[in-house]
This record gives structure tokens, C-alpha cells and sequence, in this order.
């Protein structure tokens, strides 16, 4: 669509994205100098209207063609407007400049706290190059809608927006590009901040915060000192992803397969010294307090599972050397299944096990060392993995059994962690299925010592992971005897034979890690803690000094050596304790992304403070968070790190709540527009998928939609229906090219339209496909109710002042109409059901266009109940109907209950005492009303039609009896 030349007011007011991007004019087009100011200002391509070539003219002949080109585009133009169903493009970039003068949703830093609050929050989001893409609009418009609607309910609204602006991408790209990171970032928020207020979002811009802003970094720093002082941030040596080539140590996602992304280069596991923070002693009120959360339960199981409490035991086999004597070093094992002990036949350690270099015999060196590397190639999710096949390496050695006194050897496998539990497992192949796919594998007895109850001993061909009694577990030598005991018997009494024999002990154990909390990067929070020269002592930086802030760099490349880029800032490293002046480097890792992202919901409550985290005032009125709104992907690492740091304030007295979320709320992902393949043979035939076993053997091809055609629930080609096709929706990305841009759809359709479309694809936690053709309907809808309340667009496509409304009292029917409105779209946002909420709003229209007169009370109730879902247009119908303020604050209509009611009744109609059919009527229909709906009815009218009625018996809601008089032969008959 073409912009008008002229320079037209509301242009001013377009964020920068949708502004007309004019071409660049032929450098060889001379006009006269009374000519050059229009070109400097206006839109013109000069192919497009057949005047390239007007440089061979002269410049009498040039100014001609441009006349007739110009007038030719404001021809264009006004077509445009005429087709357009209502004007979108001038309204919506009107009120979101009003409404950005008139900082119509600032949140006030001194508010009335005797009102109720509502702190409704998007986790914001990563400001990437790409800008927005229409998947993240949808949670912004559910939160948009709440926070609108509370606002006219009179609560005190705080509705803010901010960026998680560390990140790798920025940093990459500033390896790649020589960019500053800064520089990138700043353009991308730009670019987000601007995307976002096309689309009307009422957030409170005056309280944007950024990660990357040190006056917003000095709290996160803060934050860790914090931990450090309690003993919750301490340094280990862990392994981390090594990649030798590059040169650089690589996070969990930029590694692919064993390789990094970048190059293919080969990836090992590598223990370096890093900074860690103690989550884990938050474990069981992490655990405790999910039940407390008005969260979704799959969320909170997630969290339940993460944190992995188990109750077990440890056990201790006591090593035995190649003349089989023992030896003093114990391998401790832990398990949930202290009950199958007897049934312990081998174990197996973590290929990073401390003790396993000092175990392996000789002969079996050399093979355990290749299996290791090979192993710390992997990432833990590879090596975990329950579908892969295990693999393993004796390491020539054996353990006692300290239950039945047999010698069990000890293997190596990946499938064995080093960070959980003691990185070493009894194997139990009878009742574990991992366990057994190795010991069959490579041929390690197998006992059975768990009877399931429905079963009898001697019919296991596979195992069996339950509970049941106990057989084959009972030795004199060690005392234990647990045969015939339940399972839970049996688990107690060996717990309680470890603890007294001295073997082991009850525990309760976790598959929460704690959380490793630096980044060998340059684009991230600088840690505060410098290391004395002479001892290598950590002393963190005093409070006082806060931000440390990130040093310039020119170079962000990785050192080669290990040690992060900042390693290079020498003028920064280089420093002194401010105590005692002893000479010190400064940590030279940073902070990971999740820092900055644990705790911007407190900033947001007092964005501006720079002398504490959060006024404690501020905090005890907004927190916690009512509603947060946010993808399922951040179900765990996000919400449990932010939990973590929340408990660790609330302990130190900086917030007054226990958890930093009321509610969580994860909506659904729009996938892409369905995409249809078929498949094709060897030779490029198509064939049908219908005959086709593995998809993986066969080619494919993208069929454009234009040549498919439905056929039942299955989707063909049209010229040839035999060929069924392949029909899928996927995630959004630009590898497959199905990314759709909100710009476009706002421009083409408004940002209203967009927005009621992403609310009315379905349920708001439910994943839905995107379909650009269905916002037609809600824009149709958009339209209808824009011309049932202005009225008609003239030929020229305007419209007039004003609007159709009369100031008459509304009828009974269009009160109760209304009222159902209200109440089913007050219950539906309440309930964040806001797509049923859409369909009651449409109803109304429906019914609406089938009055006579509109009036004004009416209308005015519906522009409130619509102003949630589509703002710019109810703005702008509001200020039609007369008022000179913004609706943003007016109140949200309630429903009466008085037209709630069922207001209609089947009444008997009798002739002459005898019914002969019903009609519908109101409980207060009048007996005149009543005939005459009678005399409307085909049944009836027969039985009235050139009668003479004698008299009319009419019980309101109960009956109409119709006496006529009848001629003589007719009464005869009837008697």
C-alpha cells in the first residue's frame, strides 16, 4: 500500500518501523530549484510510473510526468481508503501518541495504597536482531487485556516492560561484526520498544529497565554479595565445555552432538574452577512452598521432579585388590532401593569419578582412558538419554558386597552422572531396566530378589522394577536376614542394619545441582570479588564500589587459553584491595544471562532507587507478582532461580514475601502456517504418504497451498486427489522460512485486528497454528462494530462526525442484551478465557444490527467492554460519543441481575376454551401484546383470521383464551 506524499499529521506519529521508507532519487534527475523541496519530502518511485527515463526530457516535460505521477498515486490512494473496512491506519497511531503525551498509563511513585493492587508481568523478553515475531504478541496481549480491565475495575495497576539484554547473541555477533554489544542491543530494544507500542500494549514505559544498564547491574551485583556473605556463592572445580579449537569455553547451547555449533569443531568435558551458588540448600522450601502457588500443576510437578527429593541410603563397598583382600577405600553408593541389596551384582562409576584413575588394574588402563574422553565429549543429556544403547568399560577391579560378602566388579558407564548423588550406582540389573540392558549386554549375572505378590519365584524373564516380598536376600555371615519382608520392611530393616554394622546410613537425597553461576564471556554482569596476588584469596568488593562495571573492549574474541575476553582489559584486571592495598586481579568471568532475569520484578516496583534494591514500602504494596505470564519453556530454570534468590532476600529482610509469583500463567505457542509436503520415489514420482512406512526414506517437496485441496480430514493435491499429503504445523523460525512479521499484519489490518486475532485463535494456554487468512473474521467484525456506530463510509471512503446514537431510553430487549455482554465478558477476562469473551462481544453486534435505534447508554456500555480487547478503536469511538478524557480509567460496566434472567414463557393459547398451540412471550407481555403474536402465528391465525372475537382471558405468563363467535353449523359441530 502506497503512503500518501504529502506529509500527513499522523505520519509524525508512526513508530519508526512503519514508516514509509522513500527511494532514493536518480542522482542524474535535474529539476528546476522550485521543484527540489517537494522531492526532498515526499515518497516518489519514478519507475513505478514510467519516468525513469525522464533525464533525456526537459525539465517542462519531467515536471509534467511528475503532476500526472503524483496525481496517479493519490488516485492509488484513495482507492486504498475506500477499500479499507474502517480507517485502522489514522486512528491507531493517534491514540497511541496520545496516550504516550499524556503518559496515560504511568504508574504514579506515590499512590493511594488504600485502593487494591494489580501487578500483572510479561517475562520479558530477549532483545534479539529479529525483532518480534506474531508468537510473542500473544501472552503481551492476555497480560494488556488484564491490566486494562483492572485499571477500570479501580485498581492500582503496575504493568511494566524491560529487556534480558545479556546474552550470547550479542556477543557473537560482536565477534563476528566487530560491533560493540552495547551498540547491537541498544538497536535491537529500539527496535522491540517500538514494535510493541504499535501494537497498543498499556505498559508504563516511564519504569523500562535494561540488564545491561549498571545503575540496574550494581542490585544484581548487590545480590551476590549477599550470597557470598551467607556462604551461598563459593568456588569448585567443575567440568565445562571445552572446545580446543576454538579456544573458548562453550554453554550447554552451543554445543551440538559433541561438536560446536560454530565450525564442528570437537567439544570435551573439561574440570575448571567456577563460581557456584548453593541452591541446594533451599531444596525442601523450594519443594514445600509449591504447594502454595496458584500455579499450573504440570509446572509445579516439573519444579517437584527437578528438585528430585528421594529418601535412601547410602552404602559403603569396601574395595578388594587382585589378591582379593580389602583394601581401605570404600566406593559410597546411594540408593532409593536399599530393600534389593542382595540383588546389587556389579557396580558402576561416573567416568569422572574421583577414586576411578586409582582403581583400574593395568590391563584395563588403557581402555578406561579412551572411554572417558570419549564419554566427555558428551553433554548430560546425551549420556542419559534412556532410549541410547549403554556402553561401558570394566576397570579390572571388584567390591564387597557388605550384604552377602561377594565380590561384584566395578564398570565404568555415562549413563552415570558425576554430579548426582555420589557418582556411583549399585546396579541391580533384576529390577532396574537399565541396569539389565547392561548386565545381558555384557553378560553380568542377574538375581531376582523382589517376588511381585501376583506372581510366583522362578517366572522372571524380564525385570521387574516394583514393590513386593523379598526372596533370595538372607546371610548369616553379615546378619541380615529381610526374606519374606514387603519391600518397605525390608528397606527400613537394612537401613537400620547399615547404620548399626557401620556400612552406611539413611539419606535424603536431591537431583537438584547447584546452580553454576559463571560465563567465560564478555557481555554479562561482572562477578565482584578481586584475588589477592600473593594468596589467591577472594575478597569481594565492597558495597560502596558497586556497579564494577564492564571495561571497553574492542576485541570480544575468545583468549585461547581458557581465561574469558575480559582477561584482556589488563588497565581493569590489574587493581588493589581497597583494605589493606595489597596488589589484586580482578574475576574475569561473568555473570550467566538468568542473573539479571531473577529479580526485575522488584526493580520494576522502584526502577529509579539508587540507594536500596526496592523502598520497602513499594515492595510490601506491589509484591508478590498477582499474574505472570510466560512460556512453558521457562517452567523450571527461570521460575526455580528466581525462587531461590527471592527466599535468600526474604531471609535477609529485603522482601516480605516467601515467593516472588502469585500466579503463573503459560500460554500456548502459535505455530507456523500449515506447510503441505508430498512425497516423492527414486525416480521423482509423487506418491501417496498414505503408502509410505518411514518418511525418512523418501524425498519431499513443499506444494504451495494454492494447489491442495481438503478431501475429509486429510489434505491432496488438487490435480491429482490420489496423492494424500503431507499437512504439519512448526515452530516459528527462520530456517523454515514460516515467520510471520506483526508489522505486516498491522499494517495491512491494524493492530486491534491482530490483537483480537491472537486472543480468538483459541484458549489462551493452548498451542494454536497461525492463519493469516482468519483474521478476517475479527477484522470483519472490528469493522462491523465501527459502522454500527459511526454509520456508512461515504463513496470517497470517509466517514462522518460524531456517531448514530440516539440520547433515548434503551428497550428492555437491548438492556438484557447488553447486560448478557457484560456479564460473559467480565467473567471470560476474569477467567482469562478471553477468546469466549470475543464471541459474546459479536453476539451483541449481531443483535445490535437488527435494532432500530442505538442508544447512547448502550453503545457507551459496549465501547468499555470492547476498549480491553481493541483500544484504538474504542479510544476513538469514545471520543465520538462525546467525551474529551481517555476511557482507560472510566469504569468497566457491571452486569444486572435483573436482565440476567430468563424473561420469556411458553403461553397456551386456547380458541374457544380449547388449546390449540403456544406461543413465546415476556413475563410482563401485555394481553394486547399477546393477541397480537397470537394473531401473527401460522398455527393460530387459522383458527382467528375474519372472526369476530367476543372477548379476550388473558393470566399474565399463564394463559390466553380467545372466545370468537361462531356461525351455527360450526358450533353444532364443535358441540
Amino acid at each position: 500500500m502506497p503512503f500518501p506524499l504529502h506529509t500527513s499529521t499522523h505520519l509524525h506519529h508512526l513508530p519508526p518501523h512503519l514508516l514509509p521508507r522513500p527511494p532514493l532519487l536518480r542522482p542524474a534527475l535535474i529539476l528546476p530549484a522550485y521543484h527540489r523541496p517537494i522531492l526532498r519530502r515526499q515518497s516518489f518511485n519514478h519507475e513505478r510510473f514510467g519516468v525513469s527515463n525522464c533525464t533525456k526530457s526537459s525539465s517542462k516535460n519531467t515536471v509534467t510526468l511528475l503532476v500526472k505521477a503524483i496525481d496517479a498515486q493519490k488516485t492509488n490512494e484513495q482507492h486504498e481508503k475506500v477499500k479499507r473496512a474502517y480507517p485502522f491506519h489514522e486512528i491507531e497511531p493517534k491514540w497511541q501518541h496520545y496516550w504516550e503525551e499524556n503518559k496515560t498509563f504511568r504508574t504514579p511513585d506515590e499512590i493511594d495504597t488504600s485502593k487494591p493492587k494489580f501487578y500483572v508481568l510479561d517475562m520479558f523478553p530477549y532483545p534479539s536482531g529479529a525483532g518480534l515475531h506474531v508468537g510473542h504478541p500473544l501472552g503481551y496481549t492476555a497480560t494488556d487485556i488484564l491490566a486494562r480491565f483492572k485499571r477500570m475495575q479501580g485498581f492500582n495497576v503496575l504493568h511494566p516492560m524491560g529487556w534480558d539484554a545479556f546474552g550470547l547473541p550479542a556477543e557473537q555477533y560482536a565477534i563476528d561484526t566487530g560491533t560493540h554489544p552495547k551498540i547491537t542491543t541498544l538497536r535491537n530494544i529500539s527496535r522491540f520498544r517500538s514494535q510493541l507500542k504499535s501494537l497498543g500494549f498499556s505498559y508504563d514505559w516511564d519504569r523500562e529497565i535494561s540488564t545491561t544498564e549498571p545503575d540496574y547491574y550494581k542490585w544484581t551485583q548487590w545480590i551476590f554479595l549477599q550470597l557470598l556473605k551467607r556462604g551461598l556463592a563459593y568456588q569448585a572445580e567443575v567440568p565445562v565445555n571445552w572446545c580446543p579449537a576454538l579456544g573458548t569455553v562453550l554453554a550447554n547451547e552451543e554445543v551440538i552432538d559433541g561438536v560446536s555449533e560454530r565450525g564442528g569443531h570437537p567439544v570435551i568435558r573439561k574440570p575448571m574452577r567456577q563460581w557456584m551458588l548453593r541452591i541446594t540448600a533451599y531444596a525442601d522450601r523450594l519443594l514445600e512452598d509449591l504447594d502454595d502457588l496458584d500455579w499450573p500443576e504440570s509446572i509445579k510437578e516439573m519444579q517437584r521432579n527437578w528438585i528430585g527429593r528421594s529418601e535412601g541410603a547410602e552404602l559403603d563397598f569396601v574395595v578388594i585388590n587382585g589378591n582379593g583382600q580389602e583394601e581401605e577405600k570404600r566406593i559410597t553408593v546411594y540408593t532409593t532401593r536399599p530393600d534389593t541389596i542382595f540383588g546389587a551384582t556389579y557396580l558402576v562409576l561416573a567416568p569422572e569419578h574421583p577414586f576411578l584413575s586409582s582403581l583400574v588394574s593395568e590391563a584395563q588402563s588403557k581402555h578406561v582412558e579412551e572411554y572417558r574422553e570419549h564419554a566427555f565429549r558428551k553433554s548430560d543429556l546425551e549420556r542419559t538419554e534412556l532410549q541410547k544403547e549403554k556402553t561401558g568399560v570394566f576397570t579390572g577391579c571388584y567390591a564387597k558386597n557388605p550384604a552377602n560378602g561377594q565380590a561384584v566388579p566395578i564398570w565404568v558407564a555415562d549413563y552415570v552422572l558425576g554430579s548426582y548423588g555420589t557418582g556411583a550406582i549399585m546396579a541391580v540389573p533384576a529390577h532396574d531396566t537399565r541396569d539389565f540392558e547392561f548386565a545381558m549386554k555384557y553378560t553380568i549375572p542377574i538375581s531376582w530378589v523382589v517376588r511381585p505378590d501376583d506372581s510366583d519365584c522362578g517366572n522372571f524373564v524380564k525385570p521387574y522394577s516394583g514393590e513386593g516380598s523379598m526372596i533370595n536376600s538372607s546371610c548369616s555371615e553379615s546378619g541380615l536376614d529381610i526374606n519374606a519382608l514387603t519391600s518397605k520392611e525390608a528397606a527400613s530393616r537394612v537401613v537400620q542394619w547399615l547404620e548399626k554394622s557401620g556400612n552406611g546410613k539413611k539419606k535424603v537425597n536431591y537431583k537438584l545441582r547447584d546452580w553454576l553461576f559463571a560465563r567465560q564471556r564478555y557481555w554479562g554482569e561482572p562477578i565482584p570479588v578481586i584475588f589477592l596476588d600473593d594468596t589467591g584469596e577472594g575478597i569481594p568488593v565492597p558495597e560502596t564500589e558497586l556497579p564494577l562495571t564492564l571495561p571497553e573492549l574492542d576485541d570480544f574474541t575468545p583468549t585461547g587459553t581458557g581465561e574469558p575476553p575480559l582477561a584482556k582489559a589488563d588497565s581493569w584486571v590489574i587493581t588493589k584491595d581497597p583494605l589493606s592495598g595489597k596488589p589484586a586481579r580482578r574475576e574475569t568471568n561473568t555473570m550467566p544471562q538468568w542473573a539479571g532475569s531473577c529479580w526485575y520484578y522488584l526493580r520494576f516496583m522502584d526502577p529509579k532507587n539508587s540507594s536500596a534494591l526496592v523502598d520497602k514500602a513499594q515492595e510490601q504494596y506491589w509484591g508478590p507478582v498477582d499474574v505472570y505470564v510466560g512460556g512453558a519453556e521457562h517452567a523450571v530454570l527461570h521460575l526455580l532461580y528466581a525462587r531461590f534468590w527471592h527466599k535468600v532476600l526474604y531471609d535477609i529482610d529485603a522482601v516480605s514475601t516467601k515467593e516472588p509469583f502469585k500466579c503463573v500463567i503459560n500460554q500456548g505457542i502459535i505455530l507456523g502456517e500449515v506447510q503441505y509436503t508430498a512425497c516423492k520415489d527414486d525416480e521423482g514420482n509423487l506418491i501417496s504418504a498414505d503408502s509410505v512406512d518411514e518418511l525418512a526414506e523418501y524425498k519431499q517437496e513443499r506444494i504451495p497451498e494454492e494447489k491442495v485441496m481438503k478431501s475429509g480430514d486429510l489434505f491432496v493435491l488438487k490435480d491429482n486427489p490420489n496423492i494424500r499429503l503431507i499437512a504439519r504445523a512448526h515452530k516459528m523460525s527462520k530456517s523454515r522460512g514460516n515467520v510471520i512479521n506483526p508489522d505486516d499484519v498491522v499494517l495491512e489490518y491494524g493492530a486491534d485486528s491482530l490483537r483480537l486475532y491472537e486472543m480468538f485463535m483459541g484458549p489462551l494456554r493452548d498451542s494454536k497454528t497461525w492463519n493469516t487468512s482468519g483474521i478476517d473474521g475479527v477484522h470483519r467484525f472490528l469493522a462491523r462494530s465501527w459502522r454500527l456506530v459511526v454509520g456508512s463510509a461515504s463513496p470517497t471512503g470517509s466517514y462522518p462526525d460524531g456517531t448514530v446514537t440516539v440520547d433515548e431510553k434503551p428497550s428492555i430487549e437491548q438492556l438484557r442484551s447488553l447486560h448478557r455482554c457484560i456479564d460473559k465478558v467480565t467473567e471470560e477476562i476474569e477467567g482469562t478465557r478471553f477468546n469466549t469473551g470475543i464471541s459474546a462481544m459479536m453476539e451483541f453486534i449481531n443483535a445490535a444490527y437488527k435494532w432500530d435505534k442505538l442508544p447512547r447508554s448502550i453503545i457507551e456500555a459496549f465501547v468499555l467492554l470492547l476498549s480491553p480487547y481493541a483500544p484504538h478503536m474504542a479510544e476513538e469511538l469514545w471520543s465520538r460519543l462525546g467525551h474529551s478524557n481517555s476511557l482507560s480509567y472510566e469504569p468497566f460496566p457491571k452486569a444486572d441481575a435483573a436482565y440476567l434472567k430468563e424473561s420469556t414463557v411458553v403461553l397456551p393459547v386456547q380458541i374457544n376454551g380449547k388449546t390449540r398451540g403456544t406461543i413465546q412471550v415476556e413475563e410482563t407481555c401485555t394481553e394486547e401484546e399477546a393477541f397480537r403474536l397470537a394473531s401473527f402465528d401460522t398455527k393460530l391465525s387459522k383458527f382467528l383470521d375474519e372472526k369476530s372475537i367476543r372477548k379476550r382471558i388473558y393470566v399474565q405468563g399463564k394463559i390466553l383464551n380467545i372466545v370468537i363467535d361462531m356461525p351455527k353449523k360450526a358450533k353444532v359441530a364443535q358441540e
